[in-house]
């Protein structure tokens, strides 16, 4: 309903939506927009490729101050991957070049080949990517038919497991940090098997405690019509595995003013740098606040205008 003014009310929070293939991020993002009527102050977190589908989480009003957060937070990917030929853009999209035939290729090999992409590790960005040099998208570039050398980067990939193999195909679930390219995985996995290899399915099934299993796709936000805001999770629900934590009235009201404050005795967590979330004495969300050990304070990090009291003031789902 409008307000007494004619604007929309505020939505502040999060919609678990589930990227169809076939369409880029910013066209899921346009429909959502269509379907739900805001404009403003609403954006995704995260990028998915046109082939991939999957978790793509929308924010809304206050919830886009936690963007950083979310992009942040640990993904899982499944993937399916093509042996024996490559691409240019690493994945089914590009033309497809044959390399070796990979029938000789065994799980053993696979989970061999596998073992130096596990961990802290140097990825090269695809040229097929966002990513600017010199002001210029490199897909842009690419598709000028120019290749620029790209600095490799540090991403984190947790844990890759084998889920069958079938010759060519290969399916992996993939845990991985913020910026690592699934595609790129593929590539030099098929270069270190000696066949090479492209993506030929990618679906994104969690994004920090995201996950697919309920997410919304955007035929169903439109057929949700004018109820489409029960699809909403709270802002601090991104939150929820940190520790809740209740602020007075007079503590309340230094946060909002991004002042740092002590908690009721003085004490907090043993180490530096822990995070929480608080809330006032009604139970809304009202700050991302971490401690500083040294002073023995909690300093705000993101303060929030979240009026209303949330189901999440006393639950920790850590």
């Amino acid at each position: 309903m409008p307000a007494p003014d004619g604007t929309s009310p505020a939505v502040n929070g999060f919609l678990n939506l589930y990227k169809p293939s076939g369409i880029t991020s910013m066209d899921a993002l346009r429909r959502v927009k269509r379907s739900t009527g805001v404009r403003r102050k609403v954006g995704h977190a995260g990028t998915l490729d046109p082939l991939a589908q999957g978790v793509l989480p929308i924010c809304f009003g206050q919830a886009t101050r936690l963007m950083e957060q979310v992009v942040a937070g640990r993904k899982r990917y499944l993937m399916t991957v093509c042996l024996g030929a490559v691409s240019p853009t690493y994945d089914a999209e590009g033309e497809i070049t044959l390399v070796a035939d990979p029938a000789s290729i065994d799980l053993d090999a696979v989970r061999r080949a596998l073992e130096p992409f596990i961990g802290v590790i140097q990825q090269t960005p695809p040229m097929y990517s966002a990513l600017k040099v010199d002001g210029k998208r490199l897909y842009d570039l690419a598709r000028a038919g120019r290749e620029v050398e790209r600095k490799s980067r540090q991403v984190a990939i947790y844990a890759i497991t084998v889920n069958a193999l079938d010759l060519p195909l290969l399916s992996l679930t993939v845990d991985c940090g913020k910026g690592t390219y699934l595609r790129s995985l593929a590539h030099d996995l098929g270069q270190a098997l000696g066949c090479g290899g492209y993506v030929t399915e990618l679906t994104r099934t969690r994004v920090g405690g995201f996950d697919a299993s309920d997410g919304i796709t955007p035929d169903a936000l439109e057929s949700a019509g004018a109820d489409w805001q029960r699809l909403i999770y709270p802002v601090d629900w991104a939150l929820r595995e940190l520790p809740p934590l209740s602020l007075d009235t007079a503590q309340a009201r230094a946060v909002r003013n991004g002042q740092a404050v002590r908690s009721g005795d003085g004490s907090g967590p043993i180490s530096g740098g822990e995070q929480h979330r608080a809330y006032d004495e009604s139970g809304a969300f009202l700050a991302l606040l971490e401690w500083q050990a040294e002073l023995r304070q909690w300093q705000p990090v993101r303060v929030f205008n979240c009026p209303e009291p949330s189901p999440y003031a006393s639950r920790y789902d850590g």
